[in-house]
C-alpha cells in the first residue's frame, strides 16, 4: 500500500495524527539513510523499517547510490504484497 492510501484513514481521525504518521515515514526514511545497516532482512532479502507508532513497517534496498524504499505495508497484510516491484 502506498503511503496516500493509508493517509486519508488517519486524516479522518485528526489532522495532528495525520501529521505525526507523516513525520514518522520522514523520520523512518532519514534513519534508514543514515543507517541502513541498523535494519535487519525481512524474509524476501530486503531490508525492515519498523514503525514506532502505527502498525506499519517499510521495506527497503540497499543500493550502491542510494537506498530504495519498496514498498510501506501494514504489519499483517499478506507477506509477499509490494515483493513484485523493481
Amino acid at each position: 500500500m502506498d503511503a496516500r492510501e493509508i493517509a486519508p484513514m488517519y486524516a479522518e481521525v485528526s489532522d495532528e495524527l495525520l501529521d505525526k504518521f507523516w513525520k514518522e515515514i520522514d523520520d523512518a526514511i532519514d534513519y534508514i539513510e543514515q543507517y541502513p545497516e541498523r535494519h535487519h532482512y525481512d524474509p524476501s532479502g530486503r531490508r525492515r523499517s519498523n514503525l514506532k507508532r502505527f502498525p506499519y513497517h517499510i521495506l527497503f534496498e540497499e543500493r550502491l547510490e542510494c537506498n530504495r524504499v519498496m514498498v510501506i505495508r501494514h504489519h499483517h497484510r499478506n507477506p509477499r504484497y509490494g515483493l513484485r516491484r523493481s
